[in-house]
């Protein structure tokens, strides 16, 4: 039987009808306390179940699973810029499965790739490793292949971006049926945590209210609000009971930083989120979209609530690491409303950063909002005009020659972005769909696994990073590729620390070109070479050190 297999990299999409790069990779190296992954990618002539066995010293820090596709009827929006991949609709790999019992359906034809990860302790030897991975039908030896790993010996420093990526509950309790707040919505929620702590995310949006994001003028969003609110006598009484439970939650499993869900509506601050009480004995929307954000009730509810919800966060112990947000995405023309937003909260969230998506420098400079984050198309002009402290996000509309995740973009672009956050001291970043599970507007819920366009409003890939398994979140090959792109920062500030920031700076820029939000090294060969550089160099500079 015809069957064929290659060992490659993490940066390379195995297309089912094989017109892809397969170039060959048989060695890396990686530092103590890193995740490194590659493929192997294969084709039968056949169709059987295969055994899958694995012989390696590191064989209890290696996890195998298998690269599935989903359809995207928009990989990208139409462009002739020449920097993607695929513009056209198919199926593009990208769910990454676990092989269950060293089992496998291997189909006939098409091409697919297993995807292979070894999670590096901190206390490893270094040295080289071995990883042998055999394709077996009915007993009978398919194939051998033998990848080597060469552990640095240096660990990998601890990360210290703040990430966040929008965690979204009413995709969690749509698609799997679990009334929020019940004992399977919040098992489930935990165990998404628990994926996005394991790619990187360190900070989580806190539904206080239900987030005013994505929704349609005049709709709504499944409720999901952590705060429960009672009106009695004309006053309002607060239970923050679900919202410690969340704190803890995330806590236990990683989560470093909170930011409370946005206080106005998108796009302007217009208008109050919504907001369900308790009155007369049932649950009733007391604001929402016919509620202008100046208005004299919300003012006042705001002046009741925020203190305290801020004395449960200074209970909580995380008032250091907690954040609230205005507004997502206000443009110059919505900067006035904003401002009355501004206005109104300031004084009582005094002692808190307010953060928020947006690129004009004038909010900035007009002093709307002190930790802005604009997009990596503007992060450059605010750095140089002066922001000590720089944020950056990225979304759809944000495309072409920057870095981005959408299915048509390279993945060595995507991974490119930890070279940036790197060389401009990037401090956070955001990214608006871990798991928005919506069309555009929030209209119906949808199957991430046969929608992953937003119902063609977004690029595949833009809307969520992570895909509803059985019992807990999936991650994407996009997801890995994001992480590693933080293992290259990681490893940056690693070298940093032993030459310096700008000689590490002058010897990247020196061998591999300049790099910016949009020059930087494109090519997956390119990456993986500067990160061997890296490396190397890590490695040279610490025997200098201890002869």
């Amino acid at each position: 039987m015809n069957f064929k297999t290659r060992q490659i990299s993490s940066l390379s999409r195995v297309f089912l009808d094989g017109n892809c790069a397969l170039d060959e990779i048989c060695s890396a190296s990686a530092l103590k306390g890193e995740r490194y992954s590659y493929q192997i990618a294969y084709q039968s002539e056949d169709s059987f179940t295969a055994e899958i066995s694995m012989e390696s010293p590191l064989s209890q820090y290696i996890s195998i699973r298998e690269v599935g596709s989903v359809p995207s009827e928009l990989p990208v929006y139409k462009s002739d810029c020449g920097y993607y991949e695929r513009t056209e609709p198919g199926l593009f790999p990208d769910v990454l499965y676990p092989v269950k019992n060293g089992s496998l359906l291997v189909k006939r034809d098409c091409f697919y790739s297993l995807w292979v990860t070894a999670e590096l302790p901190e206390n490893i030897d270094a040295g080289e490793y071995g990883i042998t991975i055999k394709f077996l039908r009915e007993g009978e030896e398919l194939s051998s292949d033998t990848f080597y790993l060469k552990v640095v010996d240096a660990v990998l420093p601890a990360q210290t971006l703040i990430y966040t990526q929008w965690f979204h509950c009413d995709g969690i309790a749509q698609y799997y049926n679990a009334p929020v707040f019940g004992e399977k919505f919040w098992r489930l929620t935990e165990e998404f945590i628990k994926t996005a702590v394991h790619t990187g995310i360190n900070m989580l949006l806190t539904p206080v209210f239900t987030p005013p994001l994505d929704t349609a003028v005049g709709g709504e969003r499944l409720t999901v609000q952590l705060a429960d609110v009672k009106i009695c006598g004309g006053q309002y009484y607060f239970n923050f009971d679900k919202f410690k439970k969340w704190v803890g939650i995330a806590r236990k499993n990683g989560i470093k930083y909170f930011e409370i869900s946005h206080l106005f509506s998108q796009w302007g601050a217009k208008y109050a989120p919504k907001i369900v009480a308790e009155l007369d004995g049932t649950q009733k929307k007391i604001f929402g979209w016919e509620t202008p954000a100046d208005s004299p009730a919300y003012k006042e509810f705001l002046k009741v609530f925020l203190p305290e919800l801020i004395a449960v966060i200074r209970s909580l112990g995380i008032e250091k690491s907690t954040f609230f947000h205005i507004s997502d995405e206000p443009n110059k023309e919505q900067a006035a409303s904003y401002k009355k937003a501004k206005e109104i909260i300031a004084p009582l969230v005094e002692g808190f950063p307010v953060i928020d998506a947006l690129s004009d420098y004038e909010y900035y400079k007009n002093g709307l909002v002190s930790h802005p984050i604009p997009g990596t198309d503007e992060i450059e002009n605010f750095i140089e005009n002066g922001f000590p402290h720089p944020w950056t996000y990225y979304c759809c509309s944000l495309r072409e020659k920057l870095s981005n995740r959408f299915f048509g973009t390279p993945l060595s672009a995507e991974r490119a972005i930890g070279l940036q956050f790197y060389k401009f001291g990037i401090e956070g970043f955001l990214q608006w769909g871990y798991n928005f599970y919506n069309s555009r507007f929030s209209l119906r819920s949808i199957n991430p696994f046969c929608v992953t366009d937003a119902d063609g409003a977004f690029p595949s890939g833009d809307a969520f990073s992570v895909y509803p398994g059985e019992s807990g979140a999936l991650e994407s090959i996009r997801s890995v590729v994001f992480y590693e792109a933080l293992q290259d920062m990681r490893a940056l500030q690693l070298l940093g620390s032993l030459l310096g920031r700008d000689k590490c700076i002058f010897l990247i820029e020196n061998k591999f070109g300049k790099i910016n939000f949009t020059q930087y090294p494109r090519q997956k060969d390119e990456i993986i070479r500067l990160r061997e550089f890296i490396n190397k160099a890590i490695s040279e500079s610490i025997k200098k050190e201890c002869p």
